[in-house]
C-alpha cells in the first residue's frame, strides 16, 4: 500500500510540473524575443512571441486535462504573460517602429504594457467568478500576438514607410490597449460546451479545415509565385486581427438586436385615463 501510494504522489508530482515547464517556456520565449529586439531581429521577435502564444495554449489545457490547476500557477503564468505578451511586444513596437518619436514613442509603449497588466490583474481578481464561455476585455495573449503578425506582414508584403507606420502602429496599440481594459465579451473556446457526439465531429471537420487552408496556401503560392512565408503571415494577421475585432463586432450585432426588438415591441397602453376624459383621440 505504502509503495501504491508513494508512486501515485511521484505520478502526482510530475503531472504538476508539466503545466509549470510550459509556463517556464512561454516565459523564455518572451526573453528571447526581448534579446532578438535588442539585436534588431523584429522577425525573430515576433516568432518567439507567435511560439509563447502556444506554449501559453499549452500549459493552461495541460493543467485542466491533468486537472493540476492551482492558484501558484495561475500568478506563475500571469508573470510570464506580462513579459511575453506586456514587455516583449512592446519593446518591439517601441524599437520597430516608434524609436524616432521619444517620450510619444515611450508612452504609446506604456498604455499598451499598462493596460495589459491592468488586464492579467483583473482577470486574476476575477478568475474565480467569471463567466466560463467569454473573456472580459481582449486577452493579452491575442493583443501581442496581433502586433506580432503586424510586424511579419509589414516585413513580407506591406513595407511601410518611416511616415505610414508610426502613425499606423499607434493607433492599432491604442485601439488594442482600449480593448484590453474594455468590458467587451471575447468567446472562449475552451468554455464552448458540445453536445454527446459532436465532440468528434467537430474535430472532423476541423482537420478538414486545417487541410483546406493548407492546400489554399499552398494552391496561392504556387499561382502568384510568392514565398508560403508571405501567404502565411497574411492568415496569421487575419486570424488575429478577427479574433480582435470580433468582440466590437458581435457588441454591435448585440445592440442592434435589442434596439430591433424594442422597435417591434407593441405600445403598451397607459394605465391612466386621459385628461380630457373618455378614449384619446
Amino acid at each position: 500500500m505504502r509503495m501504491r501510494t508513494s508512486l501515485r504522489e511521484r505520478r502526482r508530482q510530475v503531472i504538476y510540473v508539466v503545466p509549470n515547464l510550459l509556463t517556464t517556456g512561454n516565459l523564455f520565449c518572451g526573453l528571447y524575443a526581448i534579446m532578438a529586439v535588442f539585436g534588431a531581429n523584429y522577425m525573430k521577435a515576433a516568432i518567439a512571441i507567435l511560439v509563447a502564444l502556444v506554449f501559453d495554449m499549452l500549459d493552461g489545457q495541460s493543467a485542466r486535462w491533468t486537472k493540476t490547476t492551482s492558484q501558484f500557477g495561475i500568478e506563475y503564468d500571469s508573470l510570464a504573460d506580462l513579459v511575453s505578451f506586456g514587455v516583449a511586444p512592446g519593446m518591439l513596437i517601441y524599437s520597430w517602429a516608434l524609436s524616432s518619436y521619444g517620450l510619444v514613442g515611450l508612452a504609446v509603449v506604456f498604455a499598451f504594457v499598462g493596460c495589459g497588466a491592468l488586464r492579467l490583474a483583473r482577470y486574476n481578481v476575477l478568475a474565480a467568478t467569471a463567466d466560463n464561455r467569454h473573456f472580459m476585455g481582449l486577452p493579452i495573449p491575442a493583443a501581442a500576438a496581433t502586433i506580432a503578425s503586424l510586424m511579419l506582414l509589414d516585413h513580407h508584403i506591406l513595407r511601410l514607410g518611416r511616415e505610414v507606420k508610426p502613425v499606423l502602429i499607434l493607433i492599432v496599440t491604442f485601439v488594442l490597449a482600449f480593448l484590453m481594459v474594455s468590458t467587451i465579451k471575447y468567446t472562449k473556446f475552451k468554455g464552448m460546451k458540445l453536445r454527446a457526439g459532436e465532440g468528434f465531429m467537430y474535430l472532423v471537420w476541423g482537420v478538414i479545415g486545417v487541410m483546406l487552408i493548407v492546400a489554399a496556401i499552398a494552391a496561392l503560392a504556387r499561382i502568384s509565385q510568392a514565398e508560403p512565408e508571405m501567404l502565411i503571415s497574411i492568415a496569421l494577421f487575419v486570424l488575429f486581427a478577427a479574433y480582435a475585432l470580433s468582440g466590437v463586432v458581435m457588441l454591435a450585432v448585440n445592440l442592434m438586436r435589442r434596439t430591433a426588438r424594442r422597435s417591434l415591441e407593441p405600445e403598451r397602453p397607459s394605465p391612466f385615463p386621459s385628461p380630457h376624459g373618455g378614449e384619446d383621440r
